[in-house]
């Protein structure tokens, strides 16, 4: 299998760097604004309105807009950190200046109704966040700002927080919660904030009883309610010890994105393969699934309601993904499906499985973004037990070096039975893609 791979991987590098060359610019893009959840309507409480008071100065909406029309093409919040003029957001607020900055500019408006423009220091893509200054050089001290509570204040489970931004564009406003430690099972940390953020307040500060910075808002589950999620303070913290006196971006982000995206998929293939795979996985075979560590694996079964092909599927997602401006990336996902078509004969369990096999896809991304996929299909002796195995890699346009890679695995040593399984990382480099990939393959085998 080894030797397979290292030919396959001479193919498909050839193959992809050939059409990588050729990639076409995309046309625009047309922002949608973050779907609509209403803001918490529940009376806020003393402390909450004390917070925000003292809050207030230091909180701006944050719009891009297009050059030279000034309409806004999306908005967000940020907050001010520095008496020097530099504020925090989202790196996803400004993402469209970031990428294209020669069609957009920035521009903070206070929560009197003050407006400014401001230019980007420095990206945090990973941890979704961004730093910014303003741009006029004849003001750029005597701003108030909200300082950063020290990693060394631990927060304690239930402790309030005050969630602050303009949501949905209509108005600067205090959202109440409590702190319920970090996600689990998060690649990246993130904190489980139980309160409701809305479309426009991402970006904005998650502040403790003290007025001090504990969490920037970033994101909320559409399947759940009063459930969001916080980037910790000490990312931003350190983002601004490590931006402050850089100068502004010039060019658009997308290296930027590319380098840090690249020292992601580093870690993420090593932490990956290090933790192995679980064992006893299925009674016949040892099948891939990998531990729960920072993925989450749910389990489903289908017996067939006409008497035909009854199978059992598990699929394992990282909540993590990557966002890079106009699509996600940076993350694993694993499935397998147990056939059994012993009630259908070797014939039809045949043509069924078959189907099932074909039946896969490839084409995550419009064709804007990634090349079309390269693919080499092979038949694999795994000490007896033979595995029909595809792995496709698809190339990124605009980040280089970058891929998608997907693989396929079918057993075929049973007539009326058998195991599928598909193994899918994003945004990693071609060595990191074939290691995973042989990482997957070999782990199929016959259980012990």
């Amino acid at each position: 299998m080894r030797v397979e791979l290292q030919r396959l991987a001479a193919l498909l590098v050839l193959a992809c760097a050939g059409a990588a060359a050729l990639a076409a610019p995309p046309p625009p893009v047309p922002v949608v604004a973050p779907a609509a959840d209403p803001a918490a309507s529940a009376p806020v409480s003393l402390s909450a309105r004390k917070v925000y008071e003292q809050a207030r100065s230091q909180l701006v909406q944050i719009r891009t807009v297009l050059k030279g029309q000034a309409s806004q093409t999306s908005v967000g919040s940020g907050f001010v950190v520095s008496r020097d003029g530099h504020l925090i957001t989202n790196f996803h607020v400004v993402s469209e200046a970031a990428l294209k900055p020669e069609r957009h500019d920035l521009v903070l408006v206070t929560a009197d109704g003050r407006d400014a423009p401001v230019q980007i220091l420095m990206l945090d893509v990973l941890h979704d966040l961004a730093l910014l200054k303003v741009r006029d050089p004849k003001k750029t001290t005597g701003y108030d700002a909200l300082s950063f509570r020290p990693d060394t204040d631990k927060l304690a489970q239930g402790e309030r927080m005050y969630s602050l931004g303009n949501p949905l564009d209509v108005g600067f406003a205090v959202i109440e919660g409590n702190y319920n430690g970090l996600v689990e099972r998060s690649f990246y940390p993130q904190i489980f904030f139980a309160g409701s953020l809305s479309g426009g307040m991402s970006g904005g500060p998650a502040l403790d009883q003290a007025g001090r910075v504990i969490g920037i808002n970033v994101a909320r589950r559409v399947d759940g309610e009063q459930v969001s999620f916080l980037v910790p303070a000490s990312f931003a913290s350190a983002l601004l010890a490590r931006g402050r006196d850089a100068p502004p971006l010039a060019g658009n982000a997308w290296p930027i994105v590319a380098a840090q995206l690249a020292a992601h998929q580093d870690v993420l293939t090593e932490r990956f393969i290090a933790q192995g795979w679980k064992p006893a996985t299925h009674p016949r075979y040892t099948v891939p699934v990998p531990p729960d560590r920072f993925m989450r694996c749910w389990g489903s079964s289908e017996p067939s309601r006409t008497g035909g092909l009854d199978f059992e599927r598990s699929d394992c997602v990282m909540d993590t993904r990557i966002f890079v401006g106009e699509f996600n990336t940076g993350t694993i996902s694993t499935r397998h499906e147990a056939y059994d078509g012993t009630r259908l004969g070797t014939m039809r369990f045949a043509s069924q499985y078959a189907a099932s096999f074909r039946n896969e896809g490839f084409e995550r991304l419009r064709a804007q973004h990634q090349t079309k996929p390269q693919c080499h299909e092979n038949f694999v002796d795994r000490k007896g037990l033979t595995l029909r195995a595809v792995v496709c890699v698809r190339a990124y346009k605009k980040l280089p070096k970058l891929y998608d890679v997907a693989v396929l695995v079918a057993t075929l040593d049973q007539p009326q039975a058998g195991v599928q399984g598909r193994f899918d990382a994003q945004g990693v480099s071609y060595a990191s893609a074939m290691k995973l990939a042989q990482h997957y393959i070999e782990a199929y085998a016959w259980v012990k």
